[in-house]
C-alpha cells in the first residue's frame, strides 16, 4: 500500500500556493501524485516543480513512507544516454534499474529522480566532455577542461523533495561519500548508506575506476576481476 488519499490530499493542500521563507535560495513545490505499476512493483509518482532551475523532479514512492523513519532513498541525477538510451559508458542505468527492483521488494521506499544530467553540466556539455574522453582524458579532466568542477550537482532539491515528504530519516543509497555530506548539510537526517554497487563492464571500467580513485566513491571494483567470466 502506498500513500493513502488523505495523505495525498494533505499533501497537495500543503504546496497550494507553497512559498519558503526560512528557504529562500530554493523553494520546491509538490504538485501532483499519481499511482505507478511498474516492473518492479507498484509505485506512486510525484510530480515537483522548483524555483531554482525551474524543471520538473519527481519523486517514486513504494509503500507509505509518510512520516517515516530510515526509510531507503535513492537520489538519482538524470542520465539520458544510461537510463534511456542504454548507454555502457556509465552505470547510471543499472544503478536506477538496481534501486528501484531492491526498493520494491522493501517495505517503502523512494527514487528521486533530479533533473541533473552530466553531474550538473547539462546534457550537451556531457556530449562535449565525451568527446574529451574519447581523446584519452578521465571524466574528472574533461570536465576540467570544460570549466567545471568535477561534480556541478546540487542536493538542496533533493532535501527539499524529502521534506515536503515529511521523511523523518532516510538510508540512502549511494556510493557518494559527498552526496551524504552534502544531503547531512542540508538538514537531511541520513541514518546510515546502503552501497549499490554494479559490475563494470569493458566501457565504463575506466569511468568507475576515476569515480573510485579521484572521487573517492566506495566501488571495490577490485572485487570485480575483469578476467572473471562471472563478473562480465
Amino acid at each position: 500500500m502506498g500513500l493513502s488519499k488523505a495523505t495525498v490530499d494533505q499533501l497537495v493542500r500543503e504546496n497550494v500556493d507553497h512559498d519558503c521563507p526560512g528557504y529562500p535560495e530554493v523553494c520546491v513545490q509538490l504538485q501532483a501524485v499519481a499511482d505507478l505499476p511498474t516492473r518492479f512493483g507498484d509505485y506512486q509518482a510525484v510530480a515537483f516543480w522548483n524555483n531554482l532551475d525551474k524543471k520538473d523532479h519527481a519523486a517514486f514512492i513504494h509503500g507509505d513512507v509518510f512520516e517515516r523513519e530510515d526509510v531507503p532513498v535513492r537520489v538519482h541525477s538524470e542520465c539520458l544516454t544510461g537510463d534511456a538510451i542504454g548507454s555502457l559508458r556509465c552505470d547510471c542505468r543499472d544503478q536506477l534499474l538496481g534501486a528501484l527492483e531492491w526498493i520494491g521488494r522493501q517495505e517503502g521506499g523512494i527514487v528521486l529522480y533530479l533533473r541533473q544530467e552530466g553531474r550538473g553540466i547539462g546534457l550537451a556539455n556531457k556530449i562535449k566532455a565525451y568527446h574529451l574522453q574519447d581523446s584519452g582524458y578521465d571524466t574528472v579532466q574533461a570536465n576540467e577542461l570544460l570549466g567545471f568542477r568535477p561534480d556541478e550537482r546540487d542536493y538542496a532539491i533533493a532535501a527539499h523533495m524529502l521534506r515536503s515528504l515529511h521523511i523523518k530519516s532516510i538510508r540512502l543509497l549511494t556510493n557518494n561519500p559527498a552526496k551524504v555530506t552534502n544531503l547531512k548539510r542540508l538538514g537531511v537526517n541520513v541514518a546510515s548508506r546502503i552501497p549499490l554497487v554494479v559490475p563494470p563492464n569493458e566501457y565504463n571500467r575506466p569511468y568507475l575506476e576515476t569515480k573510485q580513485n579521484r572521487m573517492g566513491h566506495l566501488l571495490e571494483l577490485e572485487q570485480f576481476d575483469p578476467l572473471d567470466s562471472d563478473s562480465s
